[in-house]
């Protein structure tokens, strides 16, 4: 008779030590990879297209805006304005927008020409390989990506979304 009741007084230890395994293992917080909501906005420092130093460091503090786009998207040609447009908005409560420009396929006209054009204003660099990996990979064109305050992911779209749409998204960020 000894032996089943060691057994069984085994087999409970061994689920009651399952069980605090399991549940030391749900209280850790897992880090968001980079790109994933509540990801923190990378470290970056790089020339914009008029040759100034643009650095994730000056961002801190203020709601940012991160769109990727290119000269080739069409859907980026809708998007951009709407970005000046909301910059030129809500800037002085602390919203600032960064584009980075695609470079894998050839652009279809000169990517300063082309944002003056749009009558966007807001600064624009190459979106370098490194650029890339910092944000977690780019899927899609448009890509837009919008943190808080605090440098932390809130929203991601993949694909064209119309200007109000973030707006709303925005707002509360502010």
């Amino acid at each position: 008779m000894r032996r089943p009741a060691s057994l069984f007084l085994s087999l409970v230890a061994a689920v009651l030590a399952g069980c605090a395994q399991h549940a030391a293992t749900l209280a850790e917080p897992k880090e968001p990879k980079p790109g994933e909501i509540g990801s923190r906005l990378p470290e970056f420092s790089v020339k914009d297209l008029q040759g100034h130093e643009i650095s994730s460091s000056e961002l801190r503090g203020k709601v940012v805006l991160v769109d990727f786009w290119a000269t080739w998207c069409q859907p980026c040609k809708k998007e951009m304005p709407g970005y000046q447009g909301l910059i030129n908005k809500y800037a002085s409560r602390g919203l600032t927008v960064i584009g980075f420009k695609f470079d894998t396929m050839m652009d279809t006209e000169d990517p300063v020409s082309f944002a003056k054009r749009l009558g966007v204003r807001y600064p624009l660099a190459v979106a370098s390989d490194e650029v890339k990996n910092k944000f977690g990979g780019i899927e899609g064109l448009p890509t837009t990506m919008l943190y808080d305050r605090h440098g932390i992911l809130r929203e991601k779209i993949i694909g064209f979304e119309y200007t109000d749409v973030i707006g709303s998204e925005l707002k509360p960020l502010l």
